[in-house]
């Protein structure tokens, strides 16, 4: 079950603005650029024309719902950044309006504090950064004050729910991902603001969760956000911890916070020793117990497929392209990936796809640090599934079985985020956007490395 690690922190950073600027490509490539960026309009003009001032856009209705009783204008946020990627101005200009002049947060309502921090915040310091605006500054800074009283309990975990006017908190679990994940949203704002509160509100969480682990140096899935106990012994890298272990690695390299990537280099030798392992000449990450090391089960989901761009960005290229060869062999096998997969007896658990974007980051990654055409082919099948079962007549829309293709009626918001965003940097290679240059956020919002 071991598995040779082969190196920790190996990035090289350099000063460069997030500014994109087309690479000379290749006419193919710039064939399926175009396409990409085609198809992110067409789904854009179809929330605008059906969900406009609502999270999220439901494209076989053409219809819209709403996340909370008030919409937060997620969509529109989420995918500002990604129009910016793509030169697609006017439109980004749009969302700005739209947040300057129109969005309030002070709505009494509870929010998801881990999903509006990397949709929202995140979305608006990744405005900030491209536009310089104080309009969106002052909305982003709002919003982050509305957040803190989150971090308010008894270990700097933050609660699961926080109330945007009135900071009532609740929801004393949550796993590592919700209460882990907030290190480059806040960080952001601190260093936008100059006011350090953000950033260390988020690092205490983190480190809180880190100072937790168990003598093997593992972490479990779910933790009491007051009292610092675990609610089980479940420790792996993916859904419900993934972007915890995501965010100690790139906020490292963000910050260059040497406590962060201290926890960094103490957390990825336990991965490699106790989580990873061999089944059948494949790499995968199971779940083991973390307190003595033991194989629980070998259920991954979908949202696991986001490691092996850890990895790469990481400097371990070899695990990286291992695992990725696994999560492309599971894609191949149904043509889209399901949500929950058990590899030891390789059977579908749930038959889900929701346009996720993790094995295509992980693509992107690797094609950028390799240069291996193999990766580019394999954004290119991805991209080739998802137009033949994904797309509707207005926009794309999650898979209820991979097996039958039957269809969902609901975009994620992370669909243009993240996903589009993903596979438009593969063809398109805009420069000053790629791993390093900026760290890209959990929603793939984009930030600038600062130089030394």
């Amino acid at each position: 079950m071991k598995i040779t690690l082969i190196m920790l922190i190996a990035v090289t950073v350099s000063l460069a603005a997030c500014k994109p600027k087309e690479n000379k490509t290749s006419e193919t490539d710039r064939r399926v650029a175009d396409q990409i960026k085609s198809e992110f309009l067409r789904s854009w003009n179809a929330y605008k024309t059906y969900a406009w001032g609502h999270d999220v856009l439901l494209p076989v209705s053409k219809s819209h719902m709403d996340w909370y009783e008030n919409s937060l204008g997620i969509s529109p946020i989420d995918a500002y950044s990604t129009m910016k990627v793509m030169g697609l101005d006017e439109e980004a200009s749009l969302v700005q309006r739209y947040v300057a002049d129109t969005l309030d947060f002070d709505k009494d309502q509870f929010v998801k504090t881990f999903e509006v921090n990397i949709r929202v915040l995140g979305g608006l310091v990744a405005m900030y950064q491209f536009t310089e605006d104080p309009k969106i500054l002052a909305k982003a800074e709002d919003f982050g004050k509305r957040l803190l009283p989150a971090y308010q309990t008894g270990t700097g975990i933050p609660a699961y729910w926080v109330n945007l006017r009135t900071g009532a908190i609740k929801g004393d679990t949550v796993n590592l991902a919700e209460g882990g994940s907030s290190l480059i949203e806040m960080g952001m704002l601190s260093r936008f603001t100059g006011n350090s509160v953000y950033f260390d509100a988020a690092k205490k969480a983190s480190l809180a969760i880190h100072s937790r682990r168990s003598a093997l140096g593992l972490v479990g899935e779910n933790i009491n956000v007051q009292t610092g106990q675990w609610v089980d012994s479940s420790s792996h890298i993916g859904c419900c911890i993934d972007s915890y272990y995501e965010y100690l690695l790139k906020s490292y390299i963000l910050f260059k916070n040497e406590d962060l990537k201290k926890a960094w280099n103490e957390s990825i030798i336990p991965i490699q020793k106790y989580i990873a392992e061999e089944v059948d000449s494949s790499l995968w990450y199971g779940q083991v117990n973390k307190e003595t090391g033991e194989l629980v089960n070998r259920v991954v989901t979908l949202y696991d497929a986001y490691f092996p761009a850890v990895l790469a960005l990481s400097g371990d290229l070899e695990n990286a392209a291992r695992y990725q060869d696994s999560w492309n062999e599971l894609w191949m096998k149904y043509g889209l990936e399901p949500m929950v997969y058990d590899y030891g007896n390789e059977e579908i658990l749930h038959p889900a796809y929701n346009l996720n974007p993790e094995i295509i980051e992980s693509a992107y990654y690797l094609w950028f640090f390799t240069g291996d055409k193999k990766y580019k082919e394999m954004a290119t099948q991805y991209w080739n599934d998802i137009l033949t079962f994904c797309r509707t007549d207005v926009a794309f829309t999650n898979i209820k079985d991979v097996r039958t293709k039957e269809q969902k009626d609901h975009m994620e918001t992370f669909f243009l985020a993240e996903t589009l965003k993903y596979l438009y940097l593969v063809f398109a290679n805009p420069e000053g956007i790629n791993p390093k240059e900026c760290v890209f956020s959990t929603e793939a919002h984009p930030f600038w490395i600062p130089g030394d």
